[in-house]
């Protein structure tokens, strides 16, 4: 396909846009009955401001716009045909008074005309026609890592965000006071927290972050209005159980990771959320932890209501590159030999696509999507099987992918128009070296030594996992979060520091616009006052697009 140099497209002013704007303007012009039907198309389905789960109210009410992880927008205002029209509204620029850090990582909620987002122990609520701020809270943290927070969970007038020194934190959106805060972890311990809680029905869920110490991960639930802990899943099977023969010994197994870095999903006709666990530990070394070591690298099913397992489905077994299996899981009903089928759809870090029934975890596609060269084949159930070769060693050993993945934490996109699966992916290897090959490592063990890396924005037919079409990014640099919109518009950030927008059923690139730094989020759309508003981080800046 053509390859659009973005490189070549920066310019003195913070905002460049295609010089294809005047005639897309033209061609919209004289299709007023199209407009019309596209304005109807949005207001038909409102539902209630604030209904968490759901964008058919035209809002963003919970970390990836609804409970399926999709990030997949009905709104219709914004086409390819007027997307060159898309002006620059406003933009917002963050200060913080306690410290914490100050790249937005977060996704913005969009409720009742407010955006709400979060970096480490800070949350803003900003006007979302103007980018001016309403309040700020800011959390005087005693611990814990500021490497990112993912943003922020709102329930009728109670917004919930979990600080660096691991509490969840309960806000009056309307006024950014406090009302409650409960801990959620030990930071003595080096658990911090950086994930965007998720409501599901009267639980607030959470996950928990951390790598440094030998400590088990979990996922719990929180009584929304009082922060009462109502249940705790561990991400390591129970002493005894057949699961747990996959570790050497339960000291191991109760000290072995599988931290729960990223927003779950949630399908309420079946009542499970899923989620997937990080790397096993110590990180990097597994001579002293044999066995697959589950719950690490895996995907889980709970029931929200009393926190068991389900299913459970490990694409990453016995990790010993920090791999983990944290990525988006999201959720497709769709068709798989002529049947229709409820689906799970996720692109790991270790370069396998999987396809997974949400029913029963049963695995029906299992292949790479990005270069790899770490496994030998496949068991019956899908799950890679590791090649030992392409374990760490003390003088070092070439593996596929380099341990930031072949896919990371940032948002994917599924389009249900298109049937394809969005991914910005990775090809890249490194050099895996073991620094203790002692019989008890602790903490991380190992580490590896970049070596090559090419990245792409890849669309993955959702249900084979082949490449329909792919991106090739000129540089390798950053990465970040995808949107795709019913009218077949796809939006992400370069390797460098534009939004991008491409045709999301050709790749075509079809408008840009240069930020003051790289994308460091998951954009977002939202309908306010009738106008369809796009909005995107970079750095420490929020900036808002919107369609006149």
């Amino acid at each position: 396909m053509n390859c659009f140099r973005l490189t070549r497209l920066f310019a003195v002013c913070a905002l460049a846009v295609s010089a294809t704007g005047a005639l897309a303007v033209a061609q919209n012009a004289t299709a007023p009955h199209a407009a019309a039907k596209h304005a109807a198309a949005t207001t038909q389905a409102k539902v209630p401001s604030g209904t968490v789960g759901t964008l058919a109210g035209g809002e963003w009410t919970t970390y990836n716009g609804d409970y399926s992880g999709k990030r997949y927008s009905p709104l219709t205002k914004l086409t390819p045909q007027n997307v060159t029209s898309l002006q620059l509204a406003w933009t917002s620029r963050i200060t913080t008074t306690t410290g914490g850090g100050r790249r937005i990582s977060a996704t913005p909620l969009s409720i009742d005309g407010v955006l709400y987002f979060t970096v480490p122990s800070h949350v803003w609520a900003t006007d979302a026609r103007t980018g001016k701020q309403i309040w700020q809270f800011d959390w005087a943290s005693k611990g814990g890592e500021a490497i990112g927070n993912r943003g922020a969970a709102v329930k009728g007038d109670t917004l919930y965000f979990e600080t660096e020194d691991c509490n969840l934190v309960a806000i009056n959106i309307h006024t950014g006071k406090e009302k409650w805060h409960v801990p959620i972890a030990n930071p003595d311990q080096f658990y911090f927290g950086s994930v965007a809680p998720v409501i599901v029905k009267n639980h607030v869920m959470v996950g928990v972050s951390g790598d440094d110490f030998d400590i088990p991960g979990y996922v719990e639930a929180h009584d929304p209005e009082t922060g009462k802990l109502q249940w705790r899943f561990y991400t390591h099977p129970e002493p005894g159980t057949p699961e747990a023969k996959t570790w050497p010994n339960d000291e191991a197994m109760t000290h072995g990771g599988g931290m729960t870095w990223t927003a779950g999903t949630y399908d309420p006709d079946l009542n499970l959320y899923y989620f997937g666990t990080g790397n096993a530990q110590p990180v990097i070394a597994g001579k002293n932890r044999p066995g697959d070591n589950l719950y690490t690298g895996t995907i889980c099913a709970l029931n929200p209501d009393t926190g068991k397992l389900a299913w459970y489905f490990q694409p990453n077994p016995h990790d010993t590159h920090d791999w983990d299996a944290t990525q988006p899981t999201v959720l497709v009903d769709g068709t798989i030999g002529g049947k229709p089928r409820k689906l799970l759809l996720q692109a790991s870090r270790n370069g396998w696509y999987f396809v997974i029934d949400r029913t029963d975890g049963k695995v029906i596609t299992s292949t790479p999507f990005a270069r790899q060269n770490w496994t030998v084949g496949l068991k019956p159930n899908g799950q890679p099987i590791p090649n030992t070769e392409k374990e760490a060693r003390s003088n070092g050993v070439i593996t596929m992918p380099a341990q930031g993945g072949a896919a990371n934490w940032y948002p994917t996109s599924f389009s249900p128009k298109t049937g394809l699966y969005y991914v910005p992916a990775s090809d890249s290897a490194s050099i895996y070296y073991l620094y203790d090959d002692s019989d008890k490592p602790e903490g991380w063990a190992g580490n590896d030594r970049f070596g090559w890396q090419e990245n792409y924005l890849r669309a993955l037919d959702y249900r084979t996992g082949k490449t329909k079409w792919e991106h090739k990014w000129p540089s390798t640099g950053a990465k970040s979060g995808i949107l795709t919109t019913a009218t077949n518009l796809l939006f992400t950030g370069d390797t460098t520091t534009n939004l991008v927008a491409f045709n999301a059923a050709t790749g075509d690139i079809l408008w840009h616009a240069g930020l003051n730094a790289a994308v460091t989020n998951g954009p977002i759309t939202f309908e306010l006052d009738g106008l369809q508003y796009v909005v995107v981080a970079a750095g420490d800046t929020l900036y808002g697009f919107v369609l006149r």
